[in-house]
């Protein structure tokens, strides 16, 4: 394991004397940025985080520093032991396998429902029309914000169903795999793949073709999750060789193991 060093985080204003925030929002800041590392694998499988060197980091108390640790322990990220203090969890697979599955029921139902009501449900397909019917030429090659999109298109089919639990119960699902999901769009040919996966989805569903709209949605998730599991352990490998690299030029970060 290797310990987190906070001093290489960007310049936060928290930390400048007499512009902290107050306390729920400091918690929050706290919450996104190591959320953001987690989720772009600056933080990996063991690295350990000091709440001490969390708080000096964002001229903060303990209190929202152990608010933000915890909500983070919460969402399955990371774990705290009495010796051992805060560590980010190894990935689960098989809890990603099941939420996958859940997934997969969440928006096939959704499908079912949508292509079965009328036509009230039309802003919400008009707007993925926008986004994923579209030339070649105007597709999106940004990682990030064809990651976002990605999401966009899953969560409007399934709020287009007119459900809110089970959009509430979809969104919590998302933000539990969204660690590993959006590697699928670190390689262009998977942006192309589903830039056409989601329009043949998307015109199924506006064809009112529930049945041939699941099942190319069952393979599309299939197929993703299948090469974010592949990409995850790659990006995991060479995050552990930059880790061990940077380590080694930094005699005064080496953990005594």
């Amino acid at each position: 394991m290797s310990d987190l060093n906070l001093n290489t985080l960007a310049p936060s204003p928290a930390a400048i004397p007499g512009a902290l925030p107050a306390r729920g929002s400091l918690a929050e800041q706290i919450y996104s940025r190591l959320k953001a590392e987690l989720h772009d694998f600056r933080l990996i499988p063991g690295d350990r985080l000091s709440e001490a060197d969390i708080g000096i980091r964002y001229g903060a108390s303990r209190t929202p520093v152990r608010e933000a640790l915890f909500r983070l322990r919460k969402e399955g990220f990371l774990e705290v032991e009495p010796k051992s203090g805060w560590f980010v969890r190894p990935i689960d697979f098989h809890k990603l396998e099941e939420l996958y599955d859940l997934r997969v029921i969440l928006e096939c139902a959704s499908i079912a429902r949508v292509c079965a009501r009328s036509e009230d449900n039309t802003a919400e397909l008009d707007a993925l029309k926008a986004i994923w019917l579209i030339p070649d030429a105007e597709r999106l090659t940004d990682p990030h914000h064809v990651g976002a999109l990605d999401e966009e298109f899953h969560s409007a089919l399934v709020r287009a169903a007119g459900n809110q639990e089970v959009a509430r119960v979809h969104w919590e699902v998302t933000e539990s795999i969204r660690i590993i999901r959006r590697l699928d769009f670190t390689r262009g040919d998977r942006i192309n793949a589903t830039y056409d996966e989601h329009a043949k989805i998307l015109r199924a569903v506006i064809q009112r073709k529930a049945d041939h709209a699941q099942w190319m949605l069952r393979s599309h998730v299939e197929q993703s999750k299948a090469e974010v599991r592949k990409i995850t352990l790659q990006t995991l490998f060479d995050a552990k060789e930059r880790a061990s690299k940077l380590a080694a030029l930094q005699p005064e970060n080496l953990v005594v193991r």
